[in-house]
């Protein structure tokens, strides 16, 4: 390197980002074996070997989703570009698309139908509530939809919906039902078959505890009947899903140039989840989160959202009156490394997002992020 090349690039300096603790809502914690895997070398994207890493995954996400007759696959993009494919996919224009709308991502995927010419009607409740099977099938009943969208667990508020009713009710009337599983695969069970859903996407940052890029997708049978059929080509060729599950599964003809490395990390996540085995992972979620709930209750602090509609790996605390959550978050990202989140739309500066997932969700984590959550209060002038 001549002395002028020297001069251009070492102002930059060598990359070295801080070390976090990532307790918010998202990207968790990358475990160690998925960082290794992210070191492998790359083979092309149509190698034998990738080939095999592709079929590897879809295997891992049928556990993982809890489906056995449903397709899966993956989108090389993150969990919006999964939400855009269930909607371009499945929503042609005039579609009657019916929403349940009670946070941020469900108004994300209302957009994205609008702008692929979706006949929108929302059944609107505050950032935090849940939907009662009556209202669920009263909706669906009177608006006879083609197609009906919810989120599983909402990243915004913290609340956790079922879908059993919305999808029987979806197919009473003839309907798919899209299901948004960002902040639920790999932490929360999704049951796949059980609840009904026809389409789901997630994403890799989260539950599965691996870096962001990619964004796994499950479809019923009923949904890829619905493919097969369709005669009008889906607006996105990126996002086209017939093109994309033939290249990863039926001809693996070329359709893009797919992440190897990610590949690779992805298929690492889901190894480690099955060596611990999914519902052991649910199980070991659900039990940090009890103790976390225990432990800001005894701070005198309240949740967001009821119990029984809590997701058990992201957190919505309320901030106590007279608290700037601003000012905590800041002061526990400049003492202890820790991340977390505000809130915002409604829920602006009325709770803090805090999530637990992946290996940061153990008893001893839970203690750790306690301990010094509750320094930053006292800090802040808050009475335990």
């Amino acid at each position: 390197m001549s002395a002028t090349e020297q001069t251009a690039v070492m102002p930059f300096g060598t990359l070295q980002p801080p070390r976090r603790y990532l307790f918010g809502p998202g990207p968790s914690m990358v475990h160690p074996r998925v960082y290794e895997a992210l070191s492998k070398p790359i083979v092309g994207h149509l190698d034998p070997y990738f080939i095999q890493v592709m079929g590897d995954i879809q295997q891992f996400l049928k556990t993982a989703f809890g489906t056995q007759d449903g397709a899966t696959l993956v989108i090389s993009g993150t969990g919006s570009a999964g939400m855009e494919a269930a909607v371009a996919n499945f929503v042609e224009p005039g579609t009657k698309f019916a929403i349940f709308a009670n946070g941020y991502f469900s108004d994300r995927l209302t957009e994205m139908a609008k702008r692929h010419g979706a006949n929108v009607v929302r059944f609107e409740k505050a950032w935090g509530e849940t939907y009662t099977d009556d209202e669920a099938k009263e909706f669906i009943r009177r608006e006879k939809p083609k197609v009906v969208g919810y989120v599983h667990a909402e990243t915004s508020t913290g609340a956790l919906q079922s879908g059993r009713t919305i999808c029987d009710a979806a197919h009473e009337v003839g309907a798919l039902v899209i299901g948004d599983c960002v902040t639920s695969l790999g932490g929360v069970p999704v049951e796949f078959d059980r609840t009904g859903i026809d389409i789901a996407y997630s994403c890799t940052q989260k539950g599965l505890s691996c870096p962001p890029g990619l964004s796994p997708m499950a479809m019923s049978q009923r949904a890829m009947e619905f493919l097969r059929a369709r005669t009008i080509p889906s607006r996105s060729w990126y996002l086209d899903l017939k093109l994309i599950h033939d290249y990863s599964t039926v001809s693996h003809r070329y359709h893009h140039t797919a992440p190897i490395s990610m590949f690779y990390a992805l298929r690492e996540a889901l190894s480690v989840i099955a060596e611990e085995g999914i519902e052991n992972r649910w199980e070991r979620h659900r039990r940090c989160n009890k103790l976390f709930v225990k432990g800001v209750e005894g701070m005198g602090l309240s949740m967001h959202v009821p119990a029984e509609h809590r997701i058990a790996t992201l957190n919505t605390v309320c901030v106590p009156a007279g608290v700037d959550e601003a000012k905590i978050r800041k002061h526990l990202l400049d003492g202890p490394g820790i991340e977390i989140a505000g809130g915002f739309g409604p829920l602006a500066g009325k709770v803090f997002r805090i999530g637990l997932m992946g290996p940061l969700a153990t008893e001893d984590n839970v203690q750790f992020f306690l301990q010094e959550f509750n320094k930053a209060l006292r800090a802040q002038g808050h009475s335990i």
